[in-house]
């Protein structure tokens, strides 16, 4: 009964996820955009990535005079990741390492986002590298499912 309840619990939380002709996964977080980013950071430094920098856009903006909803980017990475696919398609570089972005939207609700492998499988013509591919896409999946769920 307890794995129902999880299941349809993730379900919930999970099925928001939109993935647009973008390349983004966009799933709605149970928390604020700093809170959202913090459990992102901590679960990601739980699995040994390396969190290189985390921007507050907002903050920028306010630096300028400027108002915008609460925005971070969090930039992470692992070379046993990212090498491979480097090898596979080097220009796949550009989009590494990885991105999340946290937002609110207009309504308040926060989202965490982030580029789909696929999108960058498509977008750099990646050949030979689909387990890499699947592995990046469950890791990511479970990073943000970490930090967006209650």
């Amino acid at each position: 009964m307890r794995s129902l309840f999880i299941f349809l619990l993730a379900f919930v939380f999970v099925s928001p996820a939109l993935a647009g002709s973008d390349g983004l996964i966009n799933i709605k977080s149970a928390h604020g955009v700093k809170m959202t980013a913090d459990r992102l950071e901590s679960v990601l430094k739980e699995k040994g990535m390396t969190v290189f920098i985390r921007i507050d856009h907002s903050r920028g903006a306010k630096k300028v005079g400027k108002d915008l909803r609460p925005t971070e980017l969090v930039i992470f990475g692992n070379p046993k990741a990212g090498t491979p696919l480097m090898q596979c398609a080097q220009r796949v570089a550009i989009d590494l390492p990885q991105k999340a972005l946290i937002w609110e939207d207009a309504d308040g609700q926060v989202w965490l986002s982030y580029n789909t492998p696929i999108y960058l499988k498509k977008r750099h013509e990646i050949t030979g590298c689909d387990k890499v591919l699947a592995n990046i896409e469950k890791a990511l999946g479970n990073f943000a499912r970490k930090a967006t769920m209650p």
